[in-house]
């Protein structure tokens, strides 16, 4: 099947699913869709600090198109940071943790559509986001 037949069929596929029960199909299309790219944007986070001893990441939960983690830095807990997928766009957020000797400077999160997510965009914003990490 050529590949403009088979998104066609796809298509039809999706609206038949959406008819017979939208929050099945809903679920479905997370899995078949949004939840590979949550999991490769969560790789790209984690493997942002992998070659650091000084700082880790630790996810803490979240759910099923979001994920929480803490930053640490020697063993400290610092800061929350948020990753999610809303609507095709990777959004990253920083927010204070409970027991952090640090503040964290309340901004926007930062985000861009996914198909501009790489390991550049995820270092950059991550820089960007631990700039606000300030003294208590």
């Amino acid at each position: 099947m050529s590949e403009m037949n088979h998104s066609g069929f796809r298509a039809a596929c999706d609206a038949l699913s959406n008819k017979v029960d939208a929050g099945q199909f809903e679920r479905f299309r997370w899995s078949r869709d949004e939840a590979p790219k949550l999991a490769r944007l969560v790789e790209l986070v984690m493997g942002s600090v992998e070659d650091r001893t000084d700082i880790e990441i630790n996810e803490e939960g979240g759910s099923q198109d979001t994920k929480r983690f803490v930053i640490k830095v020697h063993g400290k807990r610092i800061a929350g940071l948020g990753v999610a997928l809303d609507r095709g766009r990777a959004v990253v957020s920083i927010g204070a943790v409970e027991r952090s000797p640090f503040q964290v400077v309340q901004d926007k999160p930062i985000h861009a559509p996914y198909s501009e997510v790489d390991e550049q965009w995820v270092g950059e914003t991550l820089g960007k986001l631990m700039e606000r990490i300030v003294p208590a």
